[in-house]
């Protein structure tokens, strides 16, 4: 799949595995993925990102994303959906936090490095990819291109994406500007 990527998005995953190598996380995840997008200038997708201001909000986007890591990974809907079974989420973090420590939740150890000590990529951050492989065949595209990463990390469920649809990066939003121009 990877030889269908263009240098675009090579570097995007590059910048993944950089961003998870300085975290000193053992996996490439979703999080990462968005943070190497933000990192990138003179691309389909970063052109995308700072029209809608995203790149502007990338330390609210970056609060966001250590919350949802706080919790454990959990976005707000899924906190909201146990709030209304009477289950609150923060309550359950200040008590693990309490006898644990601060981000006992947030996974960082989770998943295994390949034996090089290269990060290895999380299933959620795995989907990422196969889903910008499904939107650029939908597309009639015969390459991955970082937009098709933002555009697949915006439509997939999970804290990446609402955190970037918090900032404005909504799938609508985003699929309006990298829509090809009508032939």
């Amino acid at each position: 799949m990877f030889e269908r990527f263009t240098a675009d998005a090579r570097g995007v995953v590059a910048g993944a595995v950089e961003h998870a190598s300085r975290a000193g996380s053992p996996v490439v995840t979703e999080e990462h993925l968005l943070l190497a997008l933000l990192d990138r200038e003179g691309t389909r997708a970063s052109f995308a990102l700072t029209s809608l201001g995203v790149t502007d909000r990338r330390a609210e986007l970056a609060e966001a994303l250590a919350a949802g890591r706080r919790r454990g990974g959990m976005s707000r809907a899924e906190e909201d959906a146990l709030a209304g079974l009477g289950i609150s989420v923060q309550e359950i973090v200040a008590r693990v936090e309490e006898a644990h420590g601060p981000g006992a939740l947030s996974g960082e150890t989770r998943g295994k490095a390949w034996p090089s000590g290269r990060p290895s990529f999380t299933k959620g951050a795995k989907k990422v990819l196969e889903k910008a492989l499904g939107l650029a065949v939908a597309r009639r595209q015969k390459h991955i291109g970082d937009e098709h990463l933002l555009l697949a990390l915006a439509v997939l469920p999970g804290l990446a994406g609402e955190a970037l649809a918090e900032c404005g990066g909504t799938y609508a939003s985003l699929t309006r500007l990298l829509s090809p121009p009508a032939a």
